[in-house]
């Protein structure tokens, strides 16, 4: 029923093994955005609580850009010396470990929520949001790397759609069940908890993957040709830990797949200050923000992003890609982002920033982000986990990093501000179309001739 269910959807998978395959990594995912989205509303929620979103939020993505970039390098030195499943097992293991942290932390009666003053001296707030952003950087990326290294191309177009429906399903129940209202509960400390033992859980499920699944399923594109390939002779210990940087600014391909990456993230990390500053506003009381209250908000908001997701998973959108081709899929994603930006200039109120969150994101998830996926296909391992790594983390943070420093300039003057943010969407949309373009092209042909691109 499933096999047959999927493959009306997303065409027909070649073996039930296949089917089991990306089954279980959507499953998988599931739990790591379910995770993620139930997440987000707490790292808003909690910051804005202990430090204040509307007054420092966009301090905190600017310096989470610093704090990334040694983050990276680590990653890169676990890449050279293990294998990419133990790499999952050690990374989700020290975040979930981490949370559990967090949550006696925030259980404390003075530096924990229990204490509503606001300060941006209060350390675990920023540390907080720090932590949520690298998890949703750094795991989200290793997943699809590892993805793409055991998947061809006329896999990709099956099976990745699957693996985003399960996700948005995650998106759907993670924010879902972990409001703090549901539970009767004063603050978010307890869900933070129970959010680490499912990080913990993801090494299990994917230590079952590897067990179950046949070998023949995780074979990639390049299997065969990256064993010529000089970068795979390296010895691991000869590896820079720049190397993966390197990589990426020696290629045009790659830079192209950043730069879409990075236009999409300056224009949302605007729309999303927009958006969460009225939401602030709308649960302070007496210079008090109800951080329950916000986080619950905040909650429906990764809510709704899952249904629509999932409806425009369950409604066919993967099929533009797999019937019109990777350029066309990729070029509607700034098209849709422009009439976002134009019509929230127009109504800009808390209702309709909701709704165009929802709907970019949504879009987003079930569109953007698998299609830009597949890309990494036809590269070698280096651009899949180094490169990668790079334009994931790095390209995602300074992208926040720079649309925050625009909202900066918003707090000392909103009529500037509706202008700037206004011409700087205007013209990275215009350049996003024509990268957009190359790419799509490029991939298409490297994978007509059989050819890893870089």
């Amino acid at each position: 029923m499933l096999k047959r269910i999927a493959s009306t959807l997303w065409g027909k998978f070649e073996s039930r093994d296949e089917l089991k395959k990306f089954g279980f990594l959507a499953f998988i995912f599931s739990i790591i955005i379910g995770t993620y989205w139930a997440l987000r509303p707490i790292k808003d929620s909690v910051f804005g609580s202990m430090v204040g979103l509307r007054g420092y939020q966009p301090f905190a993505k600017i310096l989470s850009l610093i704090l990334i970039v040694p983050l990276i390098i680590f990653y890169n030195k676990l890449i050279d010396r293990y294998s990419r499943h133990k790499l999952f097992y050690i990374l989700c293991s020290a975040y979930g470990f981490i949370a559990v942290l967090f949550m006696l932390a925030f259980l404390h009666p003075t530096i924990g929520l229990a204490n509503t003053v606001q300060s941006p001296y209060r350390i675990i707030g920023w540390l907080w949001y720090f932590y949520v952003e690298s998890f949703g950087s750094l795991i989200v990326a290793l997943f699809w790397a590892f993805t793409a290294d055991i998947t061809k191309p006329d896999a990709a177009k099956r099976g990745f759609p699957l693996i985003a429906l399960l996700g948005q399903v995650g998106n759907i129940i993670g924010p879902k069940i972990t409001q703090t209202k549901y539970w009767g509960l004063k603050t978010s400390a307890p869900i933070v908890g129970i959010l680490g033992i499912f990080m913990l859980s993801l090494t299990l499920f994917l230590w079952i993957f590897m067990r179950v699944i046949p070998k023949k399923e995780l074979e990639g594109f390049e299997a065969a040709e990256e064993k010529s390939t000089p970068e795979n002779k390296k010895e691991k210990g000869e590896a820079g830990f720049l190397d993966g940087l390197k990589h990426l600014l020696s290629h045009k391909y790659l830079m192209g797949i950043a730069a879409i990456i990075i236009f999409f993230e300056v224009i949302v990390t605007m729309l999303d200050y927009n958006f969460k500053s009225l939401a602030q506003d709308a649960f302070m009381k007496g210079g008090v923000v109800f951080e329950g209250g916000l986080q619950s908000y905040l909650g429906e908001y990764g809510f709704w992003t899952g249904i629509v997701a999932t409806l425009c998973v369950l409604f066919g959108i993967n099929n533009i890609q797999r019937k019109l081709g990777m350029k066309v899929s990729l070029v509607l994603m700034p098209i849709i982002v422009a009439i976002a930006v134009a019509t929230l200039r127009f109504n800009p109120i808390l209702s309709v920033a909701f709704w165009i969150m929802v709907f970019s994101k949504a879009v987003n998830y079930a569109l953007n982000q698998p299609t830009l996926k597949q890309a990494y296909i036809p590269t070698t391992k280096e651009s899949k986990y180094k490169a990668q790594s790079w334009i994931e983390m790095f390209g995602g943070r300074s992208s926040k990093a720079v649309g925050s420093g625009i909202n900066v300039v918003g707090r000392a003057s909103w009529p500037f501000y509706v202008l700037l943010s206004s011409v700087v969407s205007v013209g990275l949309i215009g350049v996003w179309i024509f990268v957009a373009i190359f790419v799509g092209k490029t991939y298409s042909k490297a994978v007509q001739d059989k050819k890893v691109v870089c």
